[in-house]
């Protein structure tokens, strides 16, 4: 269980779902207690792969001979239920487990999977993070134990030939984080793009302490999108399942918004003045959202006020 930020995280992006309970501060009964409520939700989407909603990240399942392969795994307290979904598909135990990012909401349950023998993959950035304590402006979060690390870790990528399928995993840099995966099923055409793309839940959340950058989140989409086809079925991080017009609707939004605030920017405009100009208005529309407008587009804005990144940086 990862600890204030992500648990802000997390309890904010429950918030924005339409799978969610209410998203508030609470003690920990009381957050047992929300656990203790959610329903783990499959849905199939082709021969062997299928998608779990539950609370915080949506989770990936591809099954088959060669074993059973998790992306994400949301929360600590939701493995058990987690497991039962998947021994409802018929599915063996999890043998291999992908995190798309360090954030706790996608890899929280990572320890309880470790430790049931799962082997556990991530860009490098996922491991050197969730190795040691993070910082950030909500609190800090603690190292996670040895065996929520992931134990094969990857700079660029890594294709699995498993369940007679190919399943390309590709980093994104400087995105959502400096540590974010997509995972693409060729032969079953299914995309997972984790918190790269949010459907219909809230605008981008940029966290920009864990290296992230407005831009990288626009060529992920723009990335993703050379991948898939009409036929292709996306599983956003949060939000349902979406289609190549969704993801081509996301990467307007984020062009549109990004060009507005780099204009009004180069143009000597403050923060505040941008704001106050809501290039972001028409995609706002959700109350309950996680990350609103505004800091949407200040997120936007302190992206562009940084340095290039180098290959391999990720401070």
């Amino acid at each position: 269980m990862k600890t204030v930020l992500t648990k802000t995280i997390s309890l904010a992006l429950l918030a924005a779902s339409p799978l969610a309970l209410t998203a508030c501060a609470e003690s920990n009964a009381q957050e047992s207690d929300r656990f203790a409520k959610v329903e783990i939700k499959t849905e199939q989407l082709a021969d062997g792969v299928a998608v779990l909603f539950g609370a915080g990240g949506n989770i990936g399942v591809s099954y088959g001979p060669d074993g059973t392969v998790l992306i994400d795994d949301q929360f600590a307290p939701l493995t058990p239920k987690i497991q039962t979904a998947i021994g409802a598909l018929g599915a063996e135990p999890v043998k291999y487990l992908i995190n798309t990012h360090w954030h706790g909401d996608h890899s929280g349950g990572n320890e309880n999977f470790g430790k049931a023998g799962a082997l556990i993959m991530a860009h490098d950035h996922v491991r050197e993070r969730m190795a040691g304590e993070q910082k950030s402006g909500r609190g800090n979060d603690p190292a996670s134990p040895k065996e929520a690390l992931p134990v094969v870790t990857y700079h660029d990528g890594i294709k699995l030939h498993l369940n007679g399928d190919e399943v390309y995993v590709k980093h994104m840099k400087h995105a959502h984080t400096d540590g974010d995966s997509i995972i693409f099923w060729k032969k079953a055409n299914v995309i997972h793009m984790g918190d790269l793309y949010f459907n219909k839940v809230t605008l981008p959340f940029i966290d920009l302490n864990s290296g992230g950058n407005a831009m990288g989140v626009l060529a992920a989409a723009e990335k993703a999108l050379t991948m898939v086809d009409d036929n292709t079925q996306i599983i956003p991080g949060h939000g349902p399942m979406a289609t190549k017009a969704d993801l081509m609707d996301y990467r307007d939004m984020l062009k549109t918004v990004i060009e507005a605030v780099e204009k009004a920017r180069g143009e000597g405009k403050t923060l505040e003045q941008i704001q106050a100009m809501k290039p972001a208005a028409q995609w706002d529309t959700n109350e309950d959202a996680f990350i609103k407008g505004d800091a949407f587009v200040e997120a936007v804005y302190k992206s562009l006020e940084m340095p290039a990144h180098e290959e391999g940086d990720h401070h």
